[in-house]
């Protein structure tokens, strides 16, 4: 059979027209919705509720394709596949461009949400959009504002007394995003705190099971647990009473090193503390420390206490007593203590804490030794310029003085507590949630306020609290739900009286804290979701989204699962079995943003290269929980590689009628006897990329050498494709059919065009996953050195025909390797086939 008989000439891909066909086809065909079958392994795949700020970036190209080739490759393996989309619409951003462009929040965020579901739509995301929702609808915050009521009848939502950022410029509360280095974004004005009375939920109550359940969590990355765990902060330690000297009282601290207690030289407390007032009574320069005080507290918590932050302070002119050596001790405000921790005061010990001992050297403070290596000599106070802070030997500790410091931390605690000056106790870095938000475009908090009866809880038959739209912004920022006097005047619930409803909304975390429960069951009209539902899909599978809502928002969602969890409305305890973190995508070497201008628009990607090469792009470049560097060029390879696939499978489109049936399953090709060596190369090549592709993307979502698999699988066909005449056929449609099943989830508008093209009438993305054939694959195994920067640091068992990219993966993927290149930057890999892998890091 001649060449010019067997291939046609390939007509050019024309992904607009592919892309906008398959679309709108699969919009007609419904082709993902999907509803609960008892009879079929569910699937849960969601990446995070994304806020609707107008338009997508790469970085939400990303992290959507992302969750598409999981929710893909999963409905190919046999899963009923949940993978639905809403929007997290309520926000301060949308009463900025009211005030800005006069333009409603409502209208604003609602116009963004059709955009931007267009641009989603055009990159062929596989959403079940029946399920689509949005925060800030009625018939979503009507059940937010109820499950409110849930927690309130529970004692979990509570009201008390709290700082917030003032403008007294302004005459408005502040977030903390609106406040620059000290002023009012707005009108740079020096921002102050004022106290006012705001709802809190009581998330302490469920510290414990937050912390202990973190080890159930076995598809969290490690580091996202460990920063929950430094959240919660639990720690053992002593409340021990220091008396104040010339006046009654005593000042309350809280150590977890009690051992040190001979060592203490100055006494911090934070600038809130409630004591402050008390201690610079008699202070000279009252005023100046009154100043410093103010200034602290317009700093960033966490500016206060980084590790690399300037710690500063001033003596309040009063001391207190240690109860064990006597001796007076200053007493100091310092910027880098909390009243949000421990007791709002600690003992510093500068040679045993890093932060005590850089704020002793910059203000002359005494320093003393009483912790001893076991081995070794003790550190010069007078020279140390690093805190010893591990366990040792105690020394200058009086009577204690010889003891293990473990042994000395319970001798002292039972002092302490014999002479009735403390006690031992568990203290937990975690605070309640302050949810009261001074905004508008918020959910309402259900609640009014009577001078006969207090706080009155909405009835559920008055639900929702609408949010009126008919308001006027101020350019001040001040809430409009203020001046609305229809809907701040109402009646009484419970004696009919005239009554004021709360101004304040909601933090719109409450939002996102359930919002994967209500996709279980969207439109749900008795409650929230229906338990039955919930039950069925819950927990979720696979969670995806950023690194930077590892603490805040996964924290709030694993609190309100195990509440509704208490509550009898899921059984789930928590809401996301795995969690990927994907890294963002940089230009530059810098993070895109709008401010640094260097951000790359989806929507001109996908109208000059296609949603296909938009999305295999992101995938390829970098592995998915790696940061992504922007690339031109890359853009293009993808987009080169995408042609070279349509040409290939067009071009030798003849080979399919006949062998098509069969040969998905190598029911053709399997015939050794009629194959020469270079149809079992080719064939082992085919069998070997499914095999590669279905455990990267199966086991470690490896997509970028699952893609870089299909690749070598294109360069091969093109060439066994020169054999021409001498191609097995059966073999080329078994390969040609696995190729575009295997491209399925990465490029799903190219696969499903070539999948027809071959003969097929149903969606490609309604086939079974490709098989392999285990004899078909093997090869002989060899052993091959692993080096970092050319010493040995393991040994490998691999293909003898593994190629370079396999090499490097497994190589990467051993326990020594990863322990050895931890926090290091790999500078690049040398792969040599049959002989070893060496790692250049620095």
């Amino acid at each position: 059979m001649a060449v010019s008989q067997t291939m046609t000439k390939s007509t050019a891909y024309d992904f607009e027209q592919v892309e906008r066909t398959w679309q709108q086809r699969w919009e007609e065909q419904d082709l993902y919705r999907v509803d609960e079958d008892p009879s079929r392994p569910k699937y849960y795949c969601l990446e995070m509720f994304p806020y609707p700020s107008g338009r997508l970036h790469m970085g939400h190209v990303r992290n959507y394709s992302i969750g598409d080739v999981v929710a893909r490759f999963k409905r190919m393996r046999g899963y009923n596949v949940l993978h639905p989309m809403g929007w997290d619409a309520f926000g301060l951003p949308a009463e900025n461009a009211a005030i800005q462009h006069n333009i409603h929040p409502s209208k604003w965020t609602w116009e963004n949400i059709d955009f931007m579901r267009r641009q989603l739509k055009r990159l062929g995301i596989s959403y079940d959009w029946r399920r689509e929702f949005a925060s800030c609808h009625p018939d979503y915050y009507k059940w937010t504002q109820w499950l409110f009521l849930r927690f309130y009848e529970r004692g979990l939502a509570y009201r008390k007394r709290a700082s917030v950022n003032w403008c007294p410029n302004c005459a408005t509360v502040l977030a903390n995003e609106q406040v620059v280095q000290g002023r009012c974004e707005r009108c740079d004005t020096e921002v102050t705190t004022r106290e006012l009375e705001q709802w809190f939920f009581r998330i302490t109550d469920y510290a414990d099971r937050l912390l202990e359940d973190l080890d159930r969590l076995e598809g969290w990355p490690e580091k996202v647990k460990t920063m929950q765990r430094n959240w919660i902060g639990k720690s053992y330690g002593v409340e021990i009473h220091f008396p104040l000297q010339g006046r009654d009282g005593h000042l309350a601290v809280f150590t977890t090193r009690p051992d040190t207690i001979f060592g203490a030289t100055y006494m911090v407390v934070a600038p809130e503390h409630p004591l402050v007032d008390t201690l610079i009574e008699d202070a000279p320069g009252k005023d100046e420390i009154r100043r410093f005080i103010e200034d602290v507290k317009k700093q960033d918590e966490i500016a206060r206490t980084s590790e690399e932050g300037d710690k500063v302070g001033v003596f309040t002119g009063s001391y207190c007593i240690n109860p064990f050596t006597g001796e007076p001790i200053p007493i100091w405000i310092g910027n880098y203590v909390l009243m949000g921790y421990g007791t709002g005061a600690i003992m510093a010990v500068p040679a045993h804490d890093q932060r005590d001992l850089d704020f002793a050297r910059a203000y002359d403070l005494p320093v003393r030794v009483v912790i001893a290596p076991p081995e070794g000599e003790a550190p010069d106070a007078a020279t140390m310029t690093e805190a010893y802070a591990e366990p040792g030997v105690m020394v200058n500790s009086g009577p204690f003085s010889g003891l293990p410091s473990q042994e000395g931390w319970q001798r002292i605690a039972e002092e302490i507590e014999r002479r009735g000056m403390g006690r031992r106790r568990v203290q937990y870095r975690l605070r309640d949630w302050l949810i009261s938000r001074q905004r508008y475009w918020g959910c309402p908090i259900p609640v009014v306020y009577c001078g006969h009866c207090g706080i009155v809880p909405v009835p559920d038959d008055e639900l929702p609290v609408l949010l009126p739209e008919d308001v006027a912004f101020k350019p001040t920022g001040r809430s409009p739900l203020l001046d609305h006097a229809e809907f701040v005047q109402t009646t009484c619930p419970k004696c009919g009286g005239p009554a004021k409803r709360e101004t304040d909304t909601m933090d719109t975390f409450v939002d996102s804290s359930w919002y994967f429960l209500r996709f279980a069951d969207p439109h749900a009209a008795d409650g929230p979701f229906g338990k039955e539902k919930a039950d069925y899909w819950m927990p979720v599978d696979q969670y995806i989204g950023g690194v930077e809502h590892a603490i805040l928002h996964l924290m709030y969602a694993r609190f309100f699962q195990k509440v509704l969890a208490d509550m009898g409305l899921s059984t789930a305890q928590e809401p996301f079995t795995n969690l990927l973190t994907q890294g963002m995508v940089l230009k530059d070497g810098a993070k895109m943003s709008k401010s640094k201008g260097n951000t790359v628009d989806a929507d001109e990607i996908v109208a000059k290269y296609g949603a296909d090469t938009a999305r295999l792009f992101t995938l390829f470049t970098a592995p998915p929980e790696r940061d992504l560097e922007w690339s031109d060029a890359g853009v293009e390879g993808a987009s080169r590689f995408l042609n070279r696939v349509w040409r290939l499978v067009t071009e030798l489109a003849a080979f399919l009628p006949g062998a098509a049936a069969g040969a998905q399953n190598g029911a053709a090709a399997g015939n050794g006897a009629a194959l020469t060596e270079a149809d079992r190369q080719m064939r082992r090549v085919i069998h070997r990329t499914v095999q590669r592709v279905t455990k990267d993307v199966e086991e470690r979502f490896h997509f970028n050498t699952a893609i870089s698999a299909i690749m070598e699988l294109v360069n091969a066909f093109y060439q066994y494709k020169e054999r021409g005449d001498a191609m097995n056929r059966a073999v080329v449609a078994e390969g040609l059919q696995k190729l575009v099943l295997l491209l399925a989830p990465f490029a799903p508008h190219l696969a499903e065009e070539l999948w027809h093209r071959m003969g097929h009438e149903e969606s490609v993305h309604l086939q079974p996953w490709p098989d392999f054939d285990p004899d078909v694959v093997r090869t002989e195994e060899i052993e091959i050195a692993v080096q970092i920067n050319g010493r040995v640091r393991d040994r490998l068992v691999i293909d003898a025909d593994a190629s370079q990219e396999e090499m490097k993966a497994a190589a990467l993927e051993l326990e020594r390797v990863r322990a050895a290149v931890e926090g290091r930057e790999i500078v690049r890999i040398v792969a040599v086939p049959g002989r070893l892998v060496n790692i250049v890091v620095k």
